[in-house]
Formats: structure tokens, sequence, C-alpha cells
């Protein structure tokens, strides 16, 4: 696989893609801290059922950023572990390459558009 993958994706292609990963990354962790802020225990203090209530709501809301944060930081790291082991930029289901608009829109993606559109039903 990897001759494939040479002759489908050149070395400055793939260090361009790394590094916009590695900023990606690092914008991600950078949120997870700030927002690791938001997630703190309700203040019971607070008089008023509408007040608890729309705590409950921002905490939940905070909760959820924080996963998809945690979800995001995922698929970063597991691309740039797939360009490390030569896999990037083929889909892991049938093998073949993933466009290069694809890779452009987001780079952590491990489908191509036709396997994508499979499984999506």
């Amino acid at each position: 696989m990897e001759m494939l993958f040479l002759n489908q994706m050149n070395i400055v292609q793939l260090e361009n893609y790394r590094q916009r990963l590695f900023l990606l990354k690092q914008e991600v962790e950078q949120s997870l801290t700030e927002d690791s802020h938001q997630v703190a225990e309700l203040d019971q203090s607070r008089i008023g059922r509408l007040s608890r209530m729309d705590e409950l709501q921002d905490q939940q809301l905070a909760i959820e950023v924080q996963f998809r944060l945690k979800r995001k930081l995922q698929a970063i790291e597991g691309a740039l572990n797939r360009i490390n082991n030569d896999d990037f930029g083929v889909c892991y289901l049938c093998d073949e390459a993933i466009t290069d608009a694809r890779l452009t829109f987001d780079p952590t993606v491990t489908r191509c558009l036709q396997c994508a559109d499979k499984n999506s039903d």
C-alpha cells in the first residue's frame, strides 16, 4: 500500500495536511481547556426554579460541547496517525483514494465519498 499511497499524494501535499491537522489540534485543545471551566457544578444557592433550569441547560450544553470537541480531537489524532502509517487519504472500507477535495474540506475523513454515501443509509 505504501507505493499506492506515494503515487496518490506527494510529500508536499502530505506535509500541508499534517500542518493543517496540527493547527486544528491546537485549536481544539485550546477550546477544550477554555470550555472546561464552563462545566462546573451547579450553584444550588440560586433561588428560583427557572434560574436552576437555565443553569442545568447551560451545563448540559457545555458538556455536549466538550464531548464533540473530544471526538474531534480523536479524529484529528487518527488522521495524524494515518499520515505516519502511510494510510492517509485511503478509504478504510474499499482501499481507494479519497479525493483531494474531500480531504481539503475535512482532513479527518476516513471514507471515500462512495463508501460514505453507501453507509449513510
